[in-house]
């Protein structure tokens, strides 16, 4: 592996100084791998899958954000935490994610809604992160080789690193679970089922409430993230959040205007206990849409198939098309699984493609009203251009109405 400090390069006197602020750490890949650094979160060890997101902005968003859980997030930005961390830009009320690995921490973090440093938030919230490693060569290292697991150990200060703690750290990363067959949507769920009023953030308000619904939406929380729910009452959606488990035949007794599957973390095969429900609610002719593993638990339940990819599709800036309008949008994208077209049923069809690598963003059934989009269109992080299905879902759910109405 050659000297144990050969992945240091200090670049400048600045960084220097940042380096000798913090103790050492150890990140470990499952094939060996080895990067040292600085700890600049919770003292100690933690395992998970190592993947990549290269989106500029958002640390806090992708932190929090329960798609993320047992997995560790590098940031190919190599300056985070610049603008600290807030009380409001928040997906979740917890930091998912399992660990952070991340280039640079600048020694100022400015903003004026900050009201805390990354560095302090790591440690408040107990998540393991380093700094100072080369992250376009770990991030060159994940495309080549694919996602795997891996091992941040944050060391203790005063404390100095050791082959010892490397080969602790190897060891620890290869005994990890791996993400296929890993079912996390029933982890990161709630217990139970409450209502949702949260209206999206507007500067100088901040956050709404929506006191003047005009339809009822079920949301199967699998990991769902809070702006989503804004964006839904935004649009006049009264919300009942419900635990991934619940049986159709309760969701049914709530007499939904809508469903809505949300976003998680995890491989969404073992998720029988979500797939059932979504084929039945289908059939009932109630309006269905589903975000990320929302859109894989409805492919599943349509008869098509998923499958684990290299190394996903993690960031803010993925190019994507409507294959009915042609219009290209740039999105947010969160996922480690995709849905295979070619298992694709008869009433099944793709409507959004990928421009990157050309797997399925985006299904609809062809005989009921149910669609589907595999990135996160609510656009924490990231930018806008897909919020366009958050109007679709309403006007599919007010077209349903009238027509109960009327008939």
């Amino acid at each position: 592996m050659g000297s144990l400090w050969a992945t240091i390069h200090p670049e400048n006197p600045v960084l220097l100084s940042l380096k000798g602020a913090f103790p050492p750490a150890i990140l470990a890949l499952a094939d060996g791998t080895v990067f040292l650094g600085n700890s600049i979160g919770a003292t100690g060890a933690t395992v998970g899958e190592v993947v990549f997101n290269t989106a500029i902005t958002g640390y806090q968003e992708i932190l929090t954000d329960p798609s993320y859980c047992q997995q560790i997030v590098t940031l190919t930005y190599p300056h985070t935490g610049n603008y600290g961390v807030n009380d409001a830009d928040i997906e979740a009320d917890k930091v998912h994610a399992a660990g952070l690995i991340i280039r640079d921490l600048p020694l100022v973090a400015s903003n004026f809604r900050s009201t805390t440093t990354l560095s302090q938030y790591l440690v408040r919230s107990g998540t393991v992160a380093i700094s100072d490693i080369d992250t376009r060569q770990l991030t060159r290292h994940l495309r080549t080789q694919g996602a795997q697991n891996g091992c941040i150990l944050g060391l203790a200060e005063g404390e100095s690193v050791t082959q010892a703690l490397i080969d602790k750290a190897i060891a620890a990363a290869r005994s990890a679970p791996a993400m296929v067959g890993l079912d996390l949507a029933k982890v990161v769920s709630v217990p139970h089922a409450y209502e949702w009023t949260q209206t999206e953030w507007k500067a100088g308000a901040g956050y709404g409430v929506q006191i003047t619904p005009k339809f009822h939406v079920v949301a199967y929380d699998y990991g769902v993230k809070k702006n989503i729910l804004r964006m839904l009452a935004q649009r006049g959606a009264r919300i009942t959040v419900v635990p991934a488990k619940t049986p159709a035949a309760d969701v049914l007794k709530l007499k939904p205007d809508g469903i809505f599957l949300s976003n998680g973390p995890g491989d969404p095969q073992p998720c029988d206990y979500a797939v059932e429900p979504t084929r039945t609610l289908i059939e009932t002719g109630i309006p269905t849409f589903g975000i990320c593993l929302g859109h894989q638990i409805m492919a599943l339940a349509c008869g098509a198939e998923t499958f684990k990819m290299k190394f996903g599709h993690h960031g803010a800036n993925h190019p994507v098309k409507d294959l009915d309008s042609g219009r290209v949008s740039i999105t947010s994208q969160t996922h480690g699984f995709a849905v295979d077209e070619k298992t694709l049923p008869a009433n099944l069809r793709a409507t959004h493609v990928s421009l990157f690598d050309g797997t399925l963003q985006g299904l609809a059934r062809t005989d009921r009203p149910a669609f589907c989009f595999q990135g996160h269109p609510e656009a924490s992080p990231g930018p806008q251009d897909i919020g366009y299905l958050f109007d679709r879902f309403t006007a599919l759910i007010e077209k349903h109405k009238s027509e109960a109405v009327n008939a």
